[in-house]
């Protein structure tokens, strides 16, 4: 990833992370938390892509993972967020930006979802039987409602955030070579070497017929003369 990519990630899931434990963890709502690092991961794969999803989810999660107060199995949430940011970013368009809001949505109910499905699964192989306890119908409900609701706020605002940082190198080495394929191409349309072929050898006759009118006037004078 570009060191600017690291720095706003780094700088976005450590803000994320501590908002979420000091303060979303703290407003004892029924069933789930409000997963803020959850949607500062997909804010970044949704531009990102899907390699960089992966990155920044599997490194937010292992944070989350050593994290006080974790009482879950090390590595556990950073298979999860690694998971889903590579997943988001799989729906990122080719042109980089959607057209409309509906997508990161549905990506955001998705990932709520499955992230809580993920988490849910790992912990029951692992040995992790709070998920039973709480109600895993509650806590898919609540998990995804939390989430979309807390989604139009911050969703939109980190993806303006990752767009500032998104330099490719190889997509500006393509566009040159876009350019240069145009500039060909349109010499090329007018005609190409031949042209310029062309239009050099109607210069060169251009410039003997030029002198031909010249050279038969001498001899012209030359025939009076005599």
């Amino acid at each position: 990833m570009h060191p600017n990519r690291i720095l706003l990630s780094t700088a976005l899931v450590v803000v994320a992370l501590v908002v979420q434990v000091s303060v979303l963890a703290r407003l004892q709502l029924p069933g789930a938390v409000p997963d803020l690092l959850l949607l500062t991961v997909l804010g970044l794969a949704l531009v990102y892509g899907h390699t960089g999803g992966a990155l920044v989810g599997f490194a937010a999660g292992l944070l989350a993972d050593l994290a006080p107060p974790a009482d879950h199995a090390m590595g556990r949430y950073a298979l999860v967020l690694c998971v889903i940011g590579y997943a988001a970013g799989l729906t990122k368009p080719e042109n980089g930006q959607h057209r409309s809001a509906t997508v990161p949505m549905l990506v955001v109910a998705g990932a709520a979802l499955s992230s809580t499905l993920l988490y849910a699964g790992v912990g029951a192989l692992v040995g992790d039987t709070a998920a039973r306890h709480v109600g895993l119908g509650l806590l898919l409900t609540t998990a995804t409602l939390y989430d979309l609701l807390l989604a139009p706020f911050t969703v939109p605002v980190i993806m303006a955030l990752a767009r500032r940082t998104a330099h490719d190198p190889l997509a500006e080495t393509a566009g040159s070579a876009g350019d240069g394929a145009r500039t060909y191409g349109g010499l090329l349309g007018s005609g190409g070497l031949g042209g310029l072929r062309g239009r050099a050898g109607a210069a060169r006759r251009g410039g003997l017929a030029a002198r031909a009118p010249r050279s038969g006037t001498g001899r012209i004078k030359g025939v009076k003369r005599l």
